[in-house]
């Protein structure tokens, strides 16, 4: 693990298990209105992090891409807030996320995480944790978390503490 600054942190997960486990961290942490953004070609990892994300959420739900879908929510049992899963992969343009009312999702009492969001990132809001994924091997992924905003910042250095006792 490599602590880069108050904004950054690199990780190499060693497994599919290590990788949701640091997704069950990261979701236990989240507020309303926090956004998470999964980059990384396919087979990177997003979407075992992303799991990971839903069962630190709180859902009962099994977290999958909503690929096809574009918008999955998953609520959380104790107070039923929703934790919304974007997938852009599928989108012609930004403005097909317009079509499924992006704008009210941000702005409501959920979390958001998405993936592939390089392809809206013109609509994504000036706050958000960035985690650029990267395939090594079968096995390892590289992990580059980025704190773009105060409250992704204090995000992430809870997430250091948590994951990592940092």
């Amino acid at each position: 693990m490599a602590i880069l600054d108050k904004w950054t942190l690199d990780f190499i997960s060693s497994s599919v298990v290590q990788t949701e486990r640091l997704g069950v961290r990261l979701g236990e942490l989240l507020h309303s209105q926090d956004v998470i953004c999964l980059s990384g070609e396919l087979g990177a990892g997003k979407t075992a992090l992303a799991r990971g994300i839903g069962r630190g959420w709180g859902t009962s739900l099994r977290v999958t891409s909503p690929t096809f879908t574009l918008v999955n929510e998953y609520p959380r049992l104790h107070d039923g807030r929703t934790l919304y899963h974007i997938d852009c992969y599928r989108l012609e343009s930004a403005l097909d996320i317009s079509t499924v009312g992006f704008e009210d999702v941000l702005d409501g009492f959920g979390a958001v995480m998405i993936e592939w969001p390089e392809r809206i990132e013109a609509l994504l809001p000036q706050d958000c944790l960035w985690v650029q994924l990267a395939y090594l091997n079968e096995t390892r992924r590289s992990l580059r978390f980025v704190a773009r905003g105060e409250r992704s910042a204090a995000l992430l250095e809870a997430f250091k503490r948590s994951a990592f006792g940092v």
